[in-house]
């Protein structure tokens, strides 16, 4: 008999996932992403300006925000800026976020310029850090296919795609796409941080209560490979679609709506007969 984990998944499955592009008007290119229960809104501009560090130096810069709103957990979250320092958790996860995406984007094509990922976590269920990667790389090919057809970049500055994937051992069980619940009882717990055609960017992990055998990490690794798979391929189906420009709405009467798949509300258009 298989043996189903307690939200249906079989050990080896990732969680739903859903995307919804340009959420943002103003970003370059924004990413509402969906996995499970967990929610990330991600969006990308560029700006004309690089660290002192890199003033003359001939290559841009890419730099990563990462926070998690008030009401994201189940216990509220106080802002930062209410607590006088910034969290630390939040600054390790934004810089994981940047090294990861520098790894696959050509900064020496765009010299002089900053690419500025700010990722926002509407709602915690584990795999934050993850889903904010992943967010952000879909959300960052998006925005560079744009600076392209506005000639504000000459070439495709994006090396690979990347995405990122939780896994761990629980009751002796290996499983992919931790949710909070099982990632506060695992027994180990690693992130792992891939491109699209399988070169490894970063691994995150450790043993929190037992001493992990070698071979179970290499279970481990294969079983985030065959995730990541799966979030490709999941992730491919919301692209296909996708408006590389921008399409300025139309001057009608305007309501909210709240849509079927996300919590967020959503602006639609209606004409007078409708109202």
């Amino acid at each position: 008999m298989i043996i189903k984990r307690e939200d249906g998944r079989f050990y080896n499955q990732i969680r739903s996932v859903y995307l919804q592009y340009d959420v943002f008007s103003y970003a370059d290119a924004s990413v509402l992403f969906e996995i499970g229960k967990t929610k990330v809104l991600t969006s990308v501009t560029l700006q004309s300006t690089v660290p002192h560090f890199l003033k003359g130096q001939k290559s841009g810069w890419l730099t990563a925000e990462y926070s998690m709103l008030p009401c994201s957990t189940h216990k509220r979250t106080i802002r930062e800026v209410n607590q006088n320092r910034r969290n630390f958790r939040g600054i390790e996860i934004s810089r994981l976020i940047g090294r990861c995406l520098r790894c696959v984007v050509d900064l020496s094509l765009i010299p002089d310029k900053s690419i500025i990922i700010d990722c926002d976590v509407l709602q915690a269920d584990g795999g934050t850090r993850v889903a904010s990667i992943t967010a952000a790389s879909l959300a960052l090919e998006l925005a560079v296919k744009r600076w392209m057809e506005k000639g504000i970049i000459k070439e495709n500055i994006l090396k690979e795609h990347i995405a990122a994937i939780s896994v761990g051992v629980l009751n002796d069980k290996h499983i992919l796409d931790l949710s909070y619940v099982e990632d506060s009882q695992a027994d180990s717990d690693f992130n792992f941080i891939f491109t699209a055609s399988e070169r490894l960017i970063e691994i995150q992990g450790t043993a929190e209560k037992n001493s992990l055998p070698w071979k179970e990490f290499e279970k481990l690794k294969n079983i985030a490979l065959d995730g990541i798979k799966q979030l490709f391929l999941e992730c491919r189906k919301f692209s296909v679609n996708v408006n590389l420009e921008k399409k300025e709405k139309k001057k009608e009467d305007r309501i909210c709506r709240i849509s079927k798949k996300s919590p967020l509300f959503s602006i639609g258009n209606r004409t007078e007969k409708e109202i």
